[in-house]
């Protein structure tokens, strides 16, 4: 079968019959058995977004593949970021083909593959094999801590611990109406924000919350305020009736505030429903000019006897890029970052790598010592699309 069709169903097939943690060496097995490879492995990035991990086959020949690696300026970042497969010398006679692998806009790592020879066919097998891993690493990660324990190149928090788990397993989604991505600083010790996303058949829900306190109180507290969001979405509540429970949920069940900002947005017509609960405004950049979204702001989640919480109804339009933050990204120690120049100047940036940018540049500025978490989210509206029975 040397040269052959990747035949999904039989990589797949071999995938689910190994163990979760061995993912790679299915898929080094199967490029192996096709191609000759000499070396595979699969390189993923670490918590704190500054050092890449590497995951070797067994009997690859790889110097120091267990200590991790800078990401900044390195061959592998320019994959990530430019999401193109890349052909090189290896120095030894052979082709280095580094190739993304993304599911759904989610950046999972790259696969890196050594080649006697190669040609457009066996490239595009090769990336068909690092899209089959993003499907076999996605589905395998809910059985093993393989790859969770090796993006710990940093000593992690009790508190960033139960952070993370109340995050979206994918940082970024893209889909036909909207693109977003999210990120939150310092990753390995953050204690009080959140960010949360999904997609049903007719609407994205999105919400950025940040329970007041410091450490495992604030993050239990944010377990409270998610379980009650995600609680009352999944029974078919809009923003407005989500508020609501999270709400009462602090009332009966804690004695902490949280704000936050719900969104609902349609994705037929680009109408986005909105609550405020005592939430730093989201920035609009809309057609090269950045303005803050002029909302009526309620108070937080817990506070007794709040005026009622208000739906408030934003239009998107196509090309819009919506910035949702927490008041992190405009502490004090980050005053010398403009952000609406920056998210001018990121524009054109994948919203993922905006995120990036936004979040490294308030990093900076405060010296890497953040006294707050710093989370952002962006959306990017491309506009209503024709469902795939509608074609």
């Amino acid at each position: 079968m040397k040269g052959g069709d990747v035949e999904l169903g039989a990589l797949l097939a071999a995938a689910e019959a190994a163990p979760p943690g061995e993912s790679v060496d299915v898929v080094a097995h199967d490029l192996q058995k096709r191609f000759g490879a000499a070396r595979v492995s699969f390189l993923f990035v670490d918590l704190v977004g500054q050092r890449l991990v590497r995951l070797t086959a067994p009997g690859a020949d790889v110097a120091d593949s267990d200590e991790p690696m800078d990401l900044q300026g390195s061959v592998y970042d320019r994959v990530l970021r430019s999401q193109r497969q890349l052909v090189e010398p290896d120095g030894q006679g052979g082709r280095r083909v580094i190739t993304p692998v993304t599911n759904r806009g989610d950046c999972i790592g790259v696969l890196e593959v050594t080649l006697q020879s190669v040609d457009d066919t066996v490239l595009r097998q090769v990336r068909d094999a690092a899209h089959a891993l993003a499907y076999i690493i996605v589905t395998d990660r809910r059985f093993t801590d393989l790859y969770h324990l090796g993006r710990r190149t940093t000593e992690t928090s009790l508190a960033a611990e139960i952070q993370h788990q109340l995050l979206p397993s994918a940082p970024c989604c893209e889909a036909a109406q909207f693109t977003l991505a999210a990120g939150l600083v310092p990753a390995d010790d953050i204690g009080g924000d959140t960010y949360d996303y999904t997609l049903d058949r007719d609407t994205l829900h999105l919400s950025v919350t940040d329970a007041m306190g410091h450490d495992t109180n604030s993050a239990l507290l944010a377990t409270l305020l998610v379980g009650a969001l995600r609680r009352a979405r999944r029974s078919g509540c809009d923003a407005l009736m989500q508020a609501d429970h999270a709400h009462q949920a602090l009332l009966r069940h804690s004695r902490g505030l949280a704000t936050g900002q719900l969104l609902c947005v349609d994705l037929e017509t680009g109408l986005c429903e909105l609550v405020n609960a005592g939430h730093p405004r989201p920035l609009l950049l809309r057609d090269g000019t950045v303005e803050e979204v002029a909302l009526s702001v309620n108070l937080p989640f817990g506070v007794v006897a709040p005026t009622p919480y208000r739906l408030q109804e934003l239009r998107l339009r196509p090309g819009d890029r919506l910035v949702l933050l927490t008041d992190g990204m405009q502490e004090r120690g980050a005053a010398a970052v403009d952000l609406a120049a920056l998210i001018r100047e990121t524009r054109l940036l994948h919203p993922r790598e905006a995120v990036r940018s936004l979040t490294a540049a308030v990093l900076e500025a405060c010296h890497g010592n953040l006294r707050d978490d710093a989370t952002v989210l962006i959306l990017d509206w491309h506009g209503a699309r024709r469902r795939a029975t509608e074609r």
